[in-house]
């Protein structure tokens, strides 16, 4: 790999972090598919306090990989720690049911060292064995917000199993939110690192492969996102903002009972989430509100 002023990029210049629990057959397969690519990338695997073995397992079948058993289950946290392990200077997210196609991370670290204020590269994701594309493809390709130089469409937001961060610019922010969990956690990143001055850009030439694992709970998933969008809306954006959407996930509470989940989740988090305000500065406040699709006043 080359850098500006063909400056070598060493072969370990991006890690890949994988946060797991209880997914030892799916995770295999993802190491087997990363352990094969040309850029021979150091993986750091983080244990979420896995009940499967699955510590245990990648230490015989992957002896090449890092291990860090944690004690509990941190959700998304637990990338802070790979993260935090990580030597190189560019760290790429894997979960354990997806991987990187060959080149994708060495195309990802020419670019972020050809970029020295892009903190965030959002890949394209192809799904399932016949790599149809994720419909968010469309919509950051799409992107309406101005490029100004960066090598790709300007984003607000990516895919947690497809991004390729400057682990600098992810450590001074702070990483994912402990609040939060897991659940519309990259939202919540992408506008911390918009406000520090951080660039995020989508790139269809870096590329992730995601087969859906079959043990995911939808329903918990789909509570916890519904819940952690309007904690964001608190902790980050206009309080006009976040009265608007508190009142749409009441409404949606009589149909939903994801909604009535995350409206009870929502009250004990609200205070933890009101003493992390921090708003958004007025640039960032008018990206977010331009991808906004319908606007909130039309909702």
């Amino acid at each position: 790999m080359t850098g500006p002023a063909g400056r070598a990029v060493e072969r370990c210049a991006i890690t890949v972090v994988i946060a797991t629990r209880n997914r030892a057959r799916e995770l295999d397969r993802t190491l087997r598919c990363l352990f094969a690519l040309p850029e021979r990338p150091h993986v750091i695997v983080v244990d979420n306090a896995s009940s499967d073995g699955t510590s245990e397992s990648v230490r015989r079948e992957h002896p090449d990989a890092e291990v860090i058993a944690l004690g509990r289950n941190m959700g998304a946290t637990a990338r802070n720690v790979g993260v935090a392990c990580a030597t190189s200077r560019y760290v790429a997210f894997s979960d354990d049911d997806s991987w990187w196609e060959p080149g994708s991370l060495r195309r990802a670290a020419a670019v972020l060292e050809t970029h020295p204020g892009l903190g965030i590269v959002a890949a394209r994701v192809l799904v399932g064995a016949d790599g149809r594309p994720d419909p968010v493809n469309a919509l950051m390709a799409a992107s309406p917000l101005a490029a100004g130089g960066l090598p790709g469409p300007r984003v607000l937001g990516f895919l947690g199993c497809a991004a390729v961060v400057r682990r600098t610019a992810f450590l001074s922010v702070g990483g994912f939110s402990d609040l939060l969990f897991f659940g519309a956690e990259e939202q919540l990143l992408a506008l911390d690192l918009a406000s520090a001055g951080w660039s995020l850009a989508y790139l269809e030439g870096v590329t992730a492969r995601h087969w859906p694992s079959d043990l995911r709970d939808v329903a918990g998933r789909r509570s916890l996102d519904q819940r952690n969008r309007v904690l964001i809306a608190w902790m980050r954006r206009p309080v006009r903002v976040a009265l608007q959407d508190t009142a749409a996930l009441a409404r949606r509470m009589g149909h939903d009972p994801q909604a009535r989940t995350a409206f009870a989740a929502l009250a004990l988090g609200l205070p933890r989430a009101l003493r992390q305000r921090r708003p958004v500065p007025p640039d960032v406040e008018a990206q977010a509100r331009l991808l906004e699709c319908p606007p909130r006043e039309a909702r």
